[in-house]
Parts: C-alpha cells; structure tokens; sequence
C-alpha cells in the first residue's frame, strides 16, 4: 500500500482517531491476520461467523502495527468505525483515489470470471505493473484487499466483481471504479437468491452502469442477456466473439489431446493471430477473447496480448486443475464451484480429451443457491454427461442423486452411474473400479469441499507425477 498517515485514514473511512498521532504513517500493508502484522502495518479488525478480530488486537499492536482498525475501543492506537469491512472499502478507494495514473479492469459474470481474471492479469502484467488477486478475492472484503496493494509503481490493476444481490456490484464499483468493464455472460449462478437470470442479469448490468464517462464496456456480443446492456454504457464500447462485427472475434478453436485450444483471434484491424492457450477446455477460447478485447480497450497492441495469452497459466487454484497421478490416473479438479453452465463447460472439457484407452469419470456433488430449479437442473447435468459419451458418473449427496437420476432416466446405464451420500463413498467406488490410465474430473459448489477428495484420490493412485 502507499504510505498513508493515521489522520487522513480516520478521515477516509468515516472513523475516529484514538490515542493515536495524526502524523504518524502506515507504512507497510493492510491485514486482518494479525499473524501476518509487520513493522509500520495497519491492523483491521474483522468480525466474522466464528471469530472476531478485536481479540488479536492486542497482538497486531506489539507485534508492529502502527494502529488498529476497530469498532469497538479498546487496545490504542487505534481508528473506530462503525464497521470495518465498509471502512476496508472506503480505505481503499482512498488509496485509489491518490493513485490516478492507475488503470482498473474489472469483471463479472456467471461463469468463467476467475479464469479471465488470470488470462487479464497476464496480458497487463506484460504492459507493466499489475495487480491482481491469486484467487476469486471478489467480495467486499477480498476486494478491497486487493486495491490496497496498489503502490507508486502499479499502472495496472484486475478486479474480479460476484453478486449476492442487486447493488453489491455497485458497491465494489464504489471502493474501486473501474476504466474498463467486461461482462461474460449471465447464467444461472445464485440462481436461488436472484429469483430469476433477468435478476441476475439486472445485477451483473450494474458493472457497466457505474462506468465513468470515460470508461469503456467489454461485452459478450454471443450472450443475448449481455448485448442488451450496451444500453448502459456511457461511452465506448468494445466487442467479442464469434460474430464478424465482433472488435475482437474468435474464429476458430481447435481442442487438442489435453483439451487445451488452440485459439485463432481477429484483433481490431490488427490482424488474425493464432494461440495456443495452456489452460484446458473449450470455454476458455471466449475467456481468452474477453482479456484480448481488455487489452485492445486498454490500447495494448495485439502481438504483446497474443503473446501474453499464450504464457498465461491458471493462478487460482481448483479451476480446471489438471493433475497426473505416479500410477497415470488424471484428475481434472474443478472444484472451486459450480452451476448449471460452468458444468456443462467442465463435461465439454472432460468428453474433448482424446487419445486415451481408459474410461472417462465425472464425479459430481450438489450446485448450490439454485432455488425452485435445483431438481431439474441437476437432472439436465445428468443428460448432460450422457449426451457426451462420458463413462462413469458419481453423483454426490442430496443433489449428485438426482445427476445420477437425470443420466439414468436418459439413457445411462445403472451400472455405469453411482449415487453416494457422501465423499468417503465416492473415494470407495472410485478405489474399487477406477484404473489407473483412466480420468475423472471433480466439480461441485464450493461448500461441497470436493477438493479433499481428491487429494484422497491422489494418494490412492500413487501420488501426484
């Protein structure tokens, strides 16, 4: 973070100074961990489901924080707020504020934002000095996390944006307005809080509305719920995909043997360019559009985006993280999270691996926040796998039965699809019929926790090559 004092903090987050010099400076980072404060840090107290950061005030302070962020008065120096969350937001956009030569891109959309956030993050890390999360980081506490690394040498910075609800956007557009907006798509991701995809439509719109005049809008030209918020953008716009009005248009993709794309992009007037992306599955082809229609907005020149996009590797983990075993077994690990579109694109990416012998596994727990369609969407999942030659199925919990149900009742054979109740019994089948050249891909919403089984899984079959 830059050096900021005591005085103008407590002015930028609405809070007051206690028994703290005005003068002094923050010179080092902004933590909420307090076994992570260093010399000259400043310390914010968060309180969460099962902790509260005010018991670790006492810690921070002697351990080098120059004060604390807190609601509730107690160990000094210390900034009191009414909530420190809101005031990590407005501190950031403090910060932002003072750093004016720094140009923010942010994203959002149903699926696909963190694995654009990396392929952003690599295209302006290769223009200069870039910010980006290593992970999601895309609410109102990761978020401002984020900004508040920014520092005199950052010229660029990569913000991923998720809603829980209208007006969330809206509000980390407010800590961190961005100069660039990219929209992907609009699906159904918390389907069951939204009400409806014109709800979430409605929300994710919100990124484009807050644009500043200046400000440019990156659509998806192929998602008809994106097009339609051209109606928002204040200013320029800039489009992507397969469309030949398309300013960035993909025109062919080309899967190889690891399901990686080779991409063939027409940039602006620039010309077509071909890239073999590193990342794995069809999907990542308009993910790939996504950063080189940033970085045409950004004026970037398209031989430094191509050649970015080509050396661009997946900074977060669990999404589509692919992994061979010592014995050959292949584990695909998409399991950060998951909806009915992001899915279907894992699937897509499981049935595009060619040239093995072995047989092709899909285990599958529950999708999360989908409301009255929980039943039926995880039932088109099941026709899903069927519908791609997919081989085996493992259908986790309450809602893998019912993607067990939806292949069965499609056609697969019973033989051939398991419903378990629980990840220890999915780690049993796969023990007992699995083969080692065979390859399974691990997805379900985050609160499943899939990621322990396939650390399980690895050490089954040798551990990781």
């Amino acid at each position: 973070m830059i050096a900021i004092s005591l005085g103008d903090i407590a002015q930028a987050v609405l809070g007051e100074l206690v028994e703290g010099d005005p003068a002094a400076v923050v010179t080092g980072k902004v933590t909420h961990d307090s076994r992570d404060v260093d010399q000259g840090d400043l310390f914010v107290a968060i309180v969460g489901e099962r902790f509260d950061g005010h018991e670790f005030v006492d810690h921070a302070l002697a351990s080098g924080a120059v004060a604390a962020l807190v609601t509730t008065p107690g160990p000094e120096p210390a900034v009191v707020v009414a909530d420190t969350t809101v005031a990590l937001g407005l501190l950031a956009r403090e910060v932002l504020r003072r750093q004016p030569d720094v140009t923010t891109i942010a994203v959002t959309g149903s699926s696909g934002k963190t694995s654009t956030k990396d392929m952003l993050s690599a295209v302006f890390s290769a223009a200069g000095p870039t910010i980006a999360p290593p992970g999601s980081f895309n609410n109102d506490l990761g978020l401002p996390m984020t900004v508040l690394e920014v520092n005199e040498q950052s010229r660029w910075m990569v913000l991923e944006m998720g809603a829980r609800g209208r007006g969330h956007i809206a509000r980390l557009c407010g800590y961190a307005q961005p100069d660039i907006s990219i929209a992907l798509n609009v699906g159904s991701a918390h389907l069951g809080e939204f009400g409806s995809v014109e709800g979430i439509f409605v929300a994710k719109r919100e990124i484009i509305e807050v644009l500043k005049p200046t400000g440019v809008a990156v659509l998806n030209a192929d998602d008809p719920f994106v097009t339609r918020m051209a109606e928002a953008a204040p200013g320029r716009i800039v489009w992507f995909g397969t469309g030949e009005h398309a300013d960035v248009q993909l025109t062919n993709v080309v899967l190889d043997d690891l399901a990686r794309p080779l991409v063939t992009l027409r940039i602006g007037d620039q010309g077509s360019y071909d890239v073999q992306l590193a990342t794995h599955g069809e999907h990542q082809a308009s993910n790939a559009a996504a950063a080189a229609a940033a970085g045409l907005a950004a004026g970037l020149p398209a031989a430094l985006i191509i050649e970015a996009l080509a050396g661009a590797r997946a900074a977060s983990r669990w999404r589509m993280e692919l992994s061979q075993t010592q014995g050959g077994f292949t584990v695909i690990n998409d399991s950060y999270n998951a909806n009915p579109e992001s899915m279907a694109a894992g699937l897509r990416a499981l049935g595009s691996f060619g040239s093995r012998d072995g047989k092709r596994w899909a285990v599958l727990g529950e999708m999360k926040e989908l409301g009255p369609d929980f039943a039926v969407a995880h039932r088109e999942v099941g026709q899903v796998v069927l519908a791609l030659g997919i081989d085996r199925l493992v259908g986790i919990g309450e809602g893998g039965a019912l993607i067990v149900a939806g292949a069965i009742e499609a056609g697969m054979s019973p033989n051939h699809a398991h419903a378990v109740t629980a990840s220890d019994a999915a780690l049993s089948v796969l023990t007992d019929e699995a083969s080692d050249n065979d390859i399974a891909l691990f997805k379900a919403s985050r609160s499943v926790g899939l990621e322990v089984l396939v650390d399980e899984v690895i050490e089954h079959f040798g551990g990781e090559k």
